[in-house]
């Protein structure tokens, strides 16, 4: 097929039942007097009242919805809205993230600065993935942006614009693994400074306690992961059990601030002009919470099936139910759970925050300890609560880096990456498991693991993590690196379904004939059942596409003034070089063998 890779799967779906007659009646159209000779699977004709119309099942209609995007049917639909609700809530985790990177919002923007900085968020973050979810709802693949931006594009350009979006989106995973394993090893170093105040930390302590944390990662992906099932339903008690653990504590006896302390007092620590470019740098810390939330679209066509846990990021649209309308739907409702459970935590620590410039100035390198130890007035205490903040940020280290190897694996086998013969081969998980027969691309779902992919992702996240030794302001790089490489995508995404639906260019939902719509070689779109329709779903789309240019553009300024080599934001750095290295890639090699998205059927024309 032209533009497009064709790949032998193991496991095809099995055929759906026709008629007795042989031939397969249309939707909702009545049967013919031979068609009623006996329902199916009834060979002797026995049943004395014949089926007058024939109706599709939910697995059917979710076959068929997958065959219109030119996808087969390979792994089991077995989640619905609440299991997926469930898992997206366990990687975002954005309380236990706003306490993280609290500082960035407390240098920049002060108090007041982070109340209206995380509505700002929360509400720009909302408008930008109920576009994203009318873009699921069109085309629930797993390749996510990679594929929405081909699908979208003009057919000139539709092909390099779908390769730099694969590339960013990689390279905002890979970076989200990085701040996840910083995050996690240097959270663990400041317990031990608050437990121990003799002990003297050093920059380079946070990066080998970071690759302990990515050790352990990968452990526990490569090795246990088989008994992560026993586990998921824990972890996800222990994120909403935990939220009260700490908050009921924290507000019960901390002092409390006035009123005025918390929404008039702004800070500008960071030495900028003004005191609202404080405020947008230090948005950025606002925003962090609620990255991920992409992650219940991606990485479904690489079939690895590892553990219940992963699966909210490995497997999500194409083995939900009915993904058009569960993955928006359980894409927004986590925000607006999350979102919730994050403003609750952000009240009570705003109004137990006690002395502010103590808080700013810990030793641990976290306000939210100074102000547990001060709140509860009990090392112990203090501590414990700490500790449940560490599980919950290694615990989604975990789910991190297995979205991030698996979808490094995906866009490998569309042939996007150098190496990606060896990127996109597979081991099975267990050594006396014998290896497919197929093309080491296609892999049976429930035995094997990308393991180089994983290999490649660990060692991509060390090396970033070794930044934190010459810089002092490494957490602010991390975190505008993995913002600033996920949003791009996502304003490809935003800016080209503005164009496509001011165009009229994109036909209402059920309007078109029941074959191939929404691929990236066809002119035929359609909408999906969850669409924002007339001039709301146009305003609403602008701005998500206003938000998202004014955080990328942000989130490469550095937090303080005057700007020196270790208070420089190099996240600018890194993600022009991504840039310019895979354009002049595509250029040169990439061209002649990256086609765009894996399309497994046939286009109907």
């Amino acid at each position: 097929m032209d533009g497009f890779q064709e790949i032998e799967l193991i496991e095809p779906a099995p055929k759906p039942q026709t008629m007795r007659t042989g031939r397969r009646p249309a939707v909702g159209q009545a049967l013919d007097e031979d068609d009623q000779q006996a329902l199916p699977g009834d060979e002797d004709g026995l049943n004395p009242r014949p089926m007058r119309t024939w109706h599709r099942s939910a697995d059917e209609h979710d076959r068929e919805e997958l065959a219109r995007l030119g996808m087969k049917q390979v792994l089991k639909r077995e989640f619905g809205f609440m299991s997926m609700l469930g898992f997206t809530s366990t990687i975002l985790i954005s309380w236990e993230c706003l306490l993280i990177v609290l500082i960035q919002g407390l240098a920049n923007g002060g108090p007041a600065g982070l109340v209206y900085g995380y509505l700002v968020a929360w509400l720009g973050t909302l408008a930008v993935f109920t576009t994203m979810g009318e873009l699921a709802s069109m085309a629930p693949a797993s390749s996510g942006q990679c594929y929405w931006v081909a699908m979208l594009a003009p057919p000139s350009c539709r092909r390099f614009l779908s390769y730099l979006s694969g590339w960013l989106t990689v390279a905002g995973w890979q970076a989200f693994v990085a701040a996840a394993c910083y995050l996690s090893g240097t959270l663990v170093q400041g317990l031990v400074v608050l437990v121990n105040p003799g002990y003297r930390p050093s920059l380079w302590h946070g990066t080998l306690l970071s690759w302990a944390v990515a050790a352990c990662a990968l452990f526990v992906n490569r090795v246990v992961g088989r008994a992560l099932p026993k586990l998921e339903s824990a972890i996800l008690v222990l994120h909403v059990m935990g939220f009260f653990g700490v908050l009921i504590p924290l507000v019960c006896l901390s002092p409390h601030a006035s009123a005025e302390d918390v929404f008039e007092r702004f800070l500008n620590v960071g030495g900028w002009s003004s005191q609202g470019l404080s405020f947008f740098v230090g948005l950025i810390g606002s925003i962090y919470p609620f990255l991920g939330v992409d992650g219940a679209i991606h990485v479904g066509l690489s079939g690895f099936v590892t553990d219940p846990l992963s699966l909210m990021i490995i497997q999500m649209s194409e083995e939900i139910r009915n993904p058009s309308k569960i993955v928006p739907a359980s894409m927004l409702c986590s925000l607006f759970l999350n979102g919730t459970l994050g403003f609750g935590m952000l009240m009570a620590v705003l109004f137990s925050v006690g002395n502010l410039e103590a808080a700013i100035e810990s030793p641990t390198g976290y306000p939210f300890m100074d102000i547990f130890r001060r709140g509860t007035g009990s090392p112990g205490g203090s501590a414990t609560m700490i500790a449940i903040v560490i599980v919950l940020s290694f615990c989604a280290t975990i789910v991190v880096l297995a979205s991030s190897s698996r979808l490094t694996w995906s866009f490998a086998r569309e042939r996007g990456l150098p190496g990606w013969r060896y990127l996109s081969s597979v081991r099975s998980s267990h050594p006396s498991e014998p290896r497919s027969r197929a093309d080491d691309r296609q892999v049976e779902p429930r035995s094997s693991l990308p393991l180089v992919a994983v290999g490649v992702t660990i060692t991509v996240a060390m090396l970033l993590s070794l930044i934190s030794i010459g810089s002092t302001v490494v957490l602010n790089n991390v975190v505008s690196l993995t913002v600033a490489s996920l949003f791009l995508p996502y304003l490809a995404c935003c800016s080209l379904l503005l164009w496509r639906r001011c165009t009229g260019a994109i036909s209402k939902h059920g309007s078109s004939c029941r074959y191939t719509t929404n691929l990236p070689q066809s002119s035929q779109l359609m909408w999906g059942p969850f669409h924002v329709p007339g001039i709301a779903g146009i305003a609403l789309n602008a701005a998500s596409c206003s938000f998202l240019v004014i955080i990328i553009f942000f989130s490469f300024w550095p937090p303080v003034t005057p700007v020196t080599p270790a208070t420089m934001n190099y996240s600018v750095l890194i993600t022009g070089f991504v840039l310019i290295f895979s354009a002049v890639y595509y250029v040169f090699w990439a061209h002649r063998t990256y086609s765009g998205p894996v399309v497994e059927v046939p286009m109907c024309r």
